[in-house]
């Protein structure tokens, strides 16, 4: 494999943390040449230097976002931290419907990845909600996840954390050619919208939110970017909502717009 200088792996250093706010630390040198590795030989470049010229042109959008898509780390699993879906559970089920004037229950996974955490919603909220409305929307930079997520369909492995039940009432399981698979049903494919945002930029029009979580993301973002993200992202969250973060992650000097009920839970006012 082809190495990176010092030189030019500050250039991609500095090229995601423009595009996504990501610090990548020296210790993801070898990640960035590996990921990278293979767009160097399909555009027929003889250095990683060449590489990033070619980003830093910006003429080739498709490239630019090519590169975003491998330089974002997309590591998730169904029901990840399990006491977060526990209080989904119960604060869906509890919902004043009345109050809310009939408009859905509506929650956002805000790094969805390639969608594992936003079918837990779904199937959390097909489970509490019953016939009431409810809405699930999960975004990320990643072009590349958003289209993988939208197909609901994941090898068998990666389920190992559904609870059986909801392994049998939402997922179908692949068979013949697709044996060792599962497809997630059509039912809470249709209640899932799946977009494309970044965070570290203005948001598309997304509405307002009764639960957002926001995990395991804010560990890559610097404290500057931190308080920005978390600013742009609690501004759909709607009075009384719940916002949850990662359990290594902290809103110490970060925001007060939320109040802390439980570790790495918070409430809006």
């Amino acid at each position: 494999m082809m190495m990176i200088t010092d030189r030019e792996f500050q250039d991609f250093q500095r090229f995601i943390y423009e595009a996504a706010g990501i610090n990548l630390s020296p210790a993801k040198k070898a990640l960035v040449t590996g990921r990278l590795a293979r767009r160097l030989s399909a555009r027929n470049l003889d250095n990683y230097g060449a590489y990033f010229a070619l980003l830093r042109d910006g003429k080739d959008k498709t490239e630019v976002q090519t590169a975003i898509d491998l330089l974002t780390t997309n590591e998730t699993y169904f029901f990840r931290e399990p006491k977060h879906f526990d209080l989904l559970r119960k604060v869906a089920a509890e919902a004043d419907d009345l109050a809310r004037g009939g408009r859905p229950f509506r929650v956002w996974s805000a790094a969805s990845s390639t969608g594992e955490e936003a079918y837990s919603m779904a199937m959390v909220l097909a489970d509490s909600r019953g016939n009431r409305p409810w809405e699930v929307v999960g975004t990320d930079i990643s072009t590349r996840v958003v289209a993988q997520a939208k197909t609901g369909h994941f090898v068998r492995q990666r389920t190992m954390h559904v609870p059986a039940d909801y392994l049998r009432r939402f997922c179908l399981k692949g068979i013949g050619e697709q044996e060792g698979t599962v497809l997630v049903s059509r039912e809470l494919r249709d209640r899932i919208s799946f977009r494309h945002a970044n965070l570290n930029t203005t948001l598309p029009e997304l509405g307002s939110f009764d639960v957002i979580f926001l995990r395991n993301v804010m560990i890559y973002f610097d404290q500057a970017t931190k308080r920005k993200v978390v600013e742009r992202v609690l501004s759909l969250l709607r009075p009384g909502g719940y916002f949850c973060i990662g359990h290594s992650e902290s809103l110490h000097e970060i925001s007060t717009a939320v109040r802390q009920i439980a570790p790495a839970t918070y409430r809006k006012p």
